[in-house]
C-alpha cells in the first residue's frame, strides 16, 4: 500500500512574531525525520507551499517568509502551491496525482494543526484516504477566541486532535508513523 507524506506549509514565514506563541518547538525536526524516513523507504513525498494573496502577508510569494524552511526542501515527488487551507484545492491536483498512483493512505504534518493540516485531513477523508495525522510533527499558534480570551496553543492543538481522532484521521506520533 503506498502511503503519500504530505507535508503542508513548512515555511519560515511562521516564524514571523505577528503569527504570536507556538507551540511544539520540536515540529520542524520531526517533519525532518518523517521526510527522511518517506525519502529513504522510497514512498511518495508531497510538499505543500501556502502563497498568501495578501499584501505583505509573510507568506506572500517572493517574500523570504515564503519559502520553505531548511531540510525541508529537498527531493519531492509532487510540489503543490495553494492559497487556501486545504492542499486538495492547490496546483497541481493533489487528488488526481494520488489516485494516478494508486495511494491509499496519507500521512499529514507541518503547519498548522489547526488550519492548513487539519483541513488537509478532513479533506483527505471525506474523499476515501485512509489518514494518518502526526500531531507532533505539526504546531500551530495561540488563537482569540470569540470572547476575547486566549487559547493557548498547546490547546488549540489538543483539541483538534481529539477532533479528528477517530472521525478523520487516526492522531499519531512521529516515532508511531516510522517505526516498522
Amino acid at each position: 500500500m503506498l502511503n503519500a507524506l504530505i507535508v503542508i506549509d513548512v515555511q519560515n514565514g511562521f516564524d514571523d512574531p505577528a503569527f504570536g506563541p507556538r507551540n511544539n518547538l520540536d515540529c520542524e525536526d520531526n517533519v525532518r525525520r518523517l521526510l527522511d524516513h518517506w525519502r529513504g523507504n522510497g514512498q511518495p513525498v508531497v510538499l505543500v507551499r501556502h502563497d498568501s494573496k495578501h499584501s505583505g502577508s509573510p507568506l506572500e510569494f517572493g517574500q523570504p517568509g515564503n519559502e520553505l524552511k531548511p531540510g525541508i526542501d529537498g527531493q519531492h515527488d509532487l510540489f503543490i502551491t495553494k492559497s487556501t487551507n486545504s492542499a486538495f484545492y492547490g496546483s497541481p491536483d493533489l487528488d488526481g496525482w494520488l489516485t494516478s498512483r494508486g495511494v491509499t493512505r496519507v500521512t499529514i504534518c507541518g503547519i498548522t494543526t489547526d488550519h492548513c493540516c487539519s483541513t488537509t485531513a478532513r479533506m483527505a477523508d471525506n474523499l476515501g484516504y485512509s489518514v494518518d495525522f502526526v500531531l507532533d510533527a505539526t504546531h500551530t499558534h495561540d488563537r482569540k477566541a470569540t470572547d476575547g480570551s486566549v487559547i493557548l496553543a498547546d490547546d488549540v492543538a489538543r483539541i483538534n486532535a481529539a477532533s479528528l481522532d477517530g472521525e478523520f484521521a487516526r492522531v499519531i506520533t512521529t516515532a508511531e508513523a516510522v517505526k516498522g
